[in-house]
């Protein structure tokens, strides 16, 4: 028998949201909660290891919540739940802890780059890895939709979950990753990925003039107003394929290749193209902040229900290592 799809995700309230987090993470939970049970949680225990002022961390997941839920979350379909409201998760990290080798976590991604940069990293850098899974498997999900750069992660929960069944039985559901196609592709505003530790994004949700400046700030080569130019080579047209219906993305590539299109025109063209985008979800958005109460209503709701998964975990878990 086939066992139902059921999605995990979450994602860092570490700042505003931008075109990369919607087009490499969000879009896709979106789709995904028709497709089966979705659980996405607001990863603000993950946040400390970069947050450290509660009140701005407190704003960050708000307004996470709330773009979820402007940009189309259906609570009904989908249960949205900040990470803290379950801490549970704690108590099944440390047990995937003691059947974890510490090679594993020293091979992870995240703490290597830190440590080749000189950065000291934290205990909780060095954990990340532990909590992650905990994190996924809690809710005995069986699908982990993540862009290319978290793929590790999944496969070392899969190796934490299967060093804890070796060890005590058949616990955990060993999760299966799905790449986002898009994650990692949406160009940032100086032609790298968008990224807030670059600071080359384009919030989602930023006022009139915020967002003027970021599109109109893109940087561009120097080539002339009459000089054909290469669209897939150029990050104004990266971004508006993003946003634009297929006829006028081909518009934009054809004025491009035939010269006397300047990047000028362009951005104005991918501004205006945002705004219409995005303009409903930026309406919504700023509603839902003026109404923190129903906010907190769908958080509270979404982690009675991720909670109870998890103590239905932790309890096979305690009762697989006798601590029940």
């Amino acid at each position: 028998m086939t066992q139902p799809k059921r999605f995990l995700s979450g994602i860092q309230p570490s700042g505003k949201l931008h075109l990369g987090n919607y087009f490499g993470a969000i879009a896709q939970h979106l789709a995904l909660q028709h497709e089966g049970e979705a659980f996405y949680f607001i990863a603000n225990y993950h946040a400390l290891t970069t947050i450290n002022n509660a009140a701005q961390l407190r704003a960050l997941t708000r307004e996470v919540a709330a773009a979820y839920l402007a940009l189309g979350l259906d609570p009904q379909r989908a249960v949205l739940f900040r990470q803290s409201d379950v801490p549970e998760l704690h108590e099944l990290a440390w047990l995937l802890a003691t059947v974890t080798g510490m090679g594993l976590l020293e091979r992870a991604h995240a703490y290597k780059d830190k440590v080749a940069r000189g950065i000291a990293p934290k205990v909780g850098l060095f954990y990340y890895p532990v909590l992650m899974a905990a994190d996924i498997l809690a809710y005995r999900s069986n699908v982990v939709p993540v862009g290319a750069d978290q793929v590790q992660h999944v496969e070392m929960t899969r190796d934490m979950a299967g060093y804890f069944n070796h060890t005590y039985g058949e616990v955990f559901v060993l999760p299966e990753v799905r790449v986002s196609e898009v994650a990692g592709l949406v160009p940032g505003t100086d032609g790298q990925k968008m990224s807030k530790s670059y600071g080359n994004v384009i919030e989602l949700f930023a006022d009139d003039a915020a967002l003027k400046k970021s599109v109109m700030g893109i940087v561009t080569d120097s080539a002339p107003v009459e000089a054909p130019k290469d669209p897939e080579r150029n990050t104004i047209f990266q971004l508006y394929a993003l946003v634009a219906t297929p006829e006028e993305k081909a518009a934009m590539a054809d004025a491009f290749r035939a010269g006397g299109y300047g990047y000028g025109e362009a951005k104005k063209a991918l501004l205006a193209k945002l705004k219409t985008f995005f303009g409903p979800a930026r309406e919504r958005f700023a509603a839902l902040l003026a109404r923190p109460d129903d906010i907190e209503d769908v958080l509270r709701e979404g982690a009675r229900r991720a909670r109870a998964e998890a103590l239905a975990t932790i309890e096979a878990a305690r009762a697989a290592c006798g601590l029940a």
